[in-house]
């Protein structure tokens, strides 16, 4: 199901990042752009009130159902927190929900009941998915050619969609997935189908992303806090950002100062420096930010954690552990509006 933009007004004006990443001033930016903007959808005042506009948007046109089913690929053309341009492609497609005991989907982060109690509501009112879930797939994928039949620019990322014919690659029927962003979701998405017990209520919708392809980049989610641990730490001869960039380990920056945590190398950096945080006060993929909320006295210690790689992330969740929350940025987000899944 689509946006009919002829009655929905220009796509530039309907899409929106996913729900989690907007706070209270992008939203209000978002919800004024465009009354059929998709955040009135994914972030409502009341659950009730957007199942409302999603009937009667379905009833006035805004929304539109393809005659044929199909597949999607999505291309994002980006430059990175590292300042690097990029592009990254993936499968869009409704995916059936498996439990994690099957092993078929894997979780690498631990969830919180409260986002999911939000999301439950959400879900039971609208009987729709309206926002894709973020998979990764170790293999290979490709897209089509010709011009795209959606091209967006949201946030800096240029957004290309192209429908796909015919069946899904053969290669994903047994595929084993690991969820990059959306647990929260689809955990919500196995609790609505237990409870309700329809066949429909098992899908949700996914975009797959082939591990191998070079657009495909993981960033580290520094950590901000009122303070640390120094225990295992040694001093630093050089600014925290070079530091970081000499890769020798973490490094923990508190007014002024700036040590190296030295840490086993087979060990994410986010598993190392958790233990050492005395209150947590934030987060940001940008590391040089989280040095100038220290400078300005907003925090009392950033830790500045290196890049984690697919193979770190998968080691971890092959033995059955998961990581803190926040351990990982894929950068780009996926856009929400482009397409949606009723159940």
């Amino acid at each position: 199901m689509r946006y009919d933009q002829a009655k929905a007004g220009p796509i530039e004006e309907l899409v929106a990042p996913p729900y989690d990443v907007l706070g209270p001033e992008e939203r209000a930016r978002y919800l004024a752009e465009n009354s059929h903007n998709v955040v009135h959808l994914t972030l409502p005042d009341d659950e009730e009130r957007a199942a409302g506009l999603w009937r009667d948007w379905l009833a006035e046109g805004i929304l539109v159902r393809d005659d044929e089913p199909a597949l999607w690929w999505l291309e994002q053309d980006y430059v990175g927190p590292d300042g690097v341009a990029r592009t990254r492609g993936g499968l869009v497609c409704a995916l059936h929900v498996e439990p994690y005991s099957a092993r078929v989907v894997l979780p690498h982060e631990l969830t919180h009941a409260g986002p999911k109690e939000g999301r439950m509501r959400l879900l039971r009112a609208l009987r729709a998915q309206v926002e894709p879930l973020f998979f990764l797939y170790e293999g290979t994928l490709e897209g089509p050619g010709g011009p795209p039949e959606v091209e967006v620019e949201l946030e800096g990322v240029r957004n290309r969609l192209w429908r796909v014919e015919g069946e899904p690659p053969a290669e994903l029927a047994g595929a084993q997935l690991l969820i990059a962003d959306g647990h929260h979701r689809y955990e919500t998405t196995l609790a609505f189908h237990e409870q309700d017990g329809t066949e429909e209520s098992a899908w949700l919708l996914a975009v797959i992303v082939p591990t191998e392809q070079a657009g495909l980049t993981i960033f580290p989610t520094h950590r901000l806090a009122d303070d640390v641990d120094m225990a295992g730490t040694e001093t630093g001869d050089e600014p925290p950002l070079e530091l970081l960039a000499r890769g020798t380990g973490p490094v923990l920056y508190i007014r002024g100062e700036s040590r190296v945590l030295r840490s086993n190398g087979s060990k994410l950096d986010v598993s190392a420096v958790e233990p050492l945080i005395r209150n947590t006060v934030g987060y940001t993929p940008q590391a040089a930010e989280a040095v100038e909320r220290v400078d300005s006295g907003e925090a009392g210690a950033a830790l500045l954690l290196r890049a984690p790689t697919i193979e770190q992330i998968r080691e971890v969740v092959e033995r059955g552990e998961t990581l803190p929350q926040k351990s990982t940025y894929f950068y780009p987000k996926l856009p929400s509006g482009l397409l949606f899944l009723p159940l």
